[in-house]
C-alpha cells in the first residue's frame, strides 16, 4: 500500500491534538508527519508513536514532497498557506470556514456526500461542527423522505471555541464554587452555569455567524439550494460535544416513528439512542469521545402533519472537527485520487 507525507498546520491545538490521536491510532498509510504551528510553538516537540516530533513554522515553504495537509489552524492561516500547500502538490483539508462556501471548493461529510472529493482542485473544505452532527441525523431522514425544513437549536460546548474556552469553563466552575467572580478571558459572557447566545458576530437579519453557516453549509453538501434552514445557535456549559434538537418537515408525508428510528440505525456514523421506558436519549457527556453521533428523541411533531422532532448530540473535536477531516483523507485514499 502506498504510504503518504502528511502535513498537520495547527498541530498544538484542540483539534491538531486529535488528529494525532487519530493518525497514531488507527491504521493510517503514513510515511511521514511534519507539524507545523505559529512561530511561537517552534521549539517544542510532541510525542508521536514513541518518538519526539519537533514542531516546526508554518510558512510557505513547509509542504515540499507533502501529499496531504490537515489545516486546522484557523481561517487567517488556511488562506495564507493553502495555495503553497496545494502547488507544493498536497492536498489541504482544511478545517477552517476559509473556503467552505467557495463554489470551486467541495465541502465533504463523507458519510453525505462523498462523491464530491473527486471534484476538488486541491482543497477540500470540512464543514462547520454544528452542520456536521445535524446532518448525521438529518441525512437518513432525507435520503428516503426528502426534507422541506428544518429548524434547528444548537448547545455548543466550550470545545468550539478551543482548549482555553474549555480551561475557561472549569477555572469559572471552580471559582464560582468557591465564591470568586468568575475571570472571562475567553467568552464574552460567563459559561460556568450559565448559557448565551453563540459568540458570533451578527448581522442586519439578527442571525449570528454560527446560525448562517448552518443554513448555507447544509444547502451546499446536501446540493438542495432551496432547502428552508433556521438555526438558533446557543453556547452551553459542557466541556465537550455539541447537542441540537432538530424539527424536520417532509416535502411529502413524514415517516412513522419507527422507520424513522430503522433509517437512522442503519446509517454509519449514527447510534440510535431513543429508549422512553428508561427516558434515555442522547446526552453530550456520552458522545464525547464517540466516533458516532447519538440520535433520539425521534417524535411526531404535533403541531404539524407534515414534521418530526428529534435530538442530536456528537463529539464537536471528533466527528465535528478531526474525524470528519480524518475520513475525508480516508476517502481520497479509497477512491484513488491521491
Amino acid at each position: 500500500m502506498k504510504q503518504y507525507h502528511v502535513a498537520l498546520a495547527g498541530a498544538t491545538g484542540a483539534v491538531g491534538a486529535e488528529f494525532l490521536k487519530l493518525l497514531e491510532e488507527r491504521d493510517f498509510p503514513l510515511a511521514s508527519l511534519t507539524l507545523l504551528a505559529s512561530a511561537r510553538s517552534v521549539g517544542k516537540t510532541i510525542m508521536f508513536k514513541g518518538e519526539e516530533l519537533p514542531v516546526a513554522e508554518l510558512t510557505e515553504d513547509s509542504f515540499t514532497g507533502c501529499d496531504i495537509a490537515f489545516f486546522s489552524a484557523g481561517g487567517g492561516r488556511s488562506k495564507q498557506y493553502a495555495q503553497a500547500a496545494v502547488k507544493a502538490g498536497a492536498v489541504v483539508i482544511d478545517n477552517s470556514s476559509a473556503f467552505r462556501m467557495d463554489p470551486d471548493v467541495p465541502l465533504v461529510v463523507p458519510e453525505v456526500n462523498p462523491d464530491d472529493v473527486l471534484a476538488h482542485k486541491g482543497i477540500i473544505a470540512n464543514p462547520n461542527c454544528s452542520t456536521i452532527i445535524l446532518l448525521m441525523a438529518l441525512t437518513p431522514l432525507h435520503q428516503k423522505w426528502p426534507v422541506k425544513r428544518v429548524v434547528v437549536s444548537t448547545y455548543q460546548a466550550a470545545s468550539g471555541a478551543g482548549a482555553a474556552a474549555m480551561r475557561e469553563l472549569e477555572v469559572q466552575a471552580g471559582e464560582l464554587l468557591a465564591g470568586k467572580p468568575p475571570t472571562k478571558e475567553i467568552f464574552p459572557h460567563q459559561v460556568a452555569f450559565n448559557l448565551f447566545s453563540h459568540n458570533t458576530a451578527i448581522n442586519e437579519t439578527g442571525y449570528n455567524e454560527e446560525e448562517l453557516k448552518m443554513v448555507k453549509e447544509t444547502r451546499k453538501i446536501l446540493h438542495a439550494p432551496e432547502l428552508a434552514v433556521t438555526a438558533t445557535c446557543v453556547r452551553v456549559p459542557v466541556l465537550r460535544a455539541h447537542s441540537e434538537s432538530v424539527n424536520i418537515e417532509f416535502v411529502g408525508e413524514r415517516p412513522t416513528v419507527d422507520e424513522a428510528r430503522a433509517a437512522i440505525a442503519a446509517f454509519p456514523g449514527v447510534i440510535l439512542v431513543d429508549d422512553r421506558e428508561s427516558n434515555t436519549f442522547p446526552m453530550p457527556v456520552d458522545a464525547t469521545g464517540r466516533d458516532e453521533c447519538l440520535v433520539g428523541r425521534i417524535r411526531e411533531d404535533l403541531s404539524h402533519p407534515k414534521a418530526l422532532d428529534l435530538f442530536v448530540a456528537g463529539d464537536q473535536i471528533l466527528k465535528g472537527a478531526a474525524l470528519n477531516g480524518y475520513q475525508i483523507a480516508e476517502l481520497l485514499i479509497q477512491r484513488g485520487v491521491i
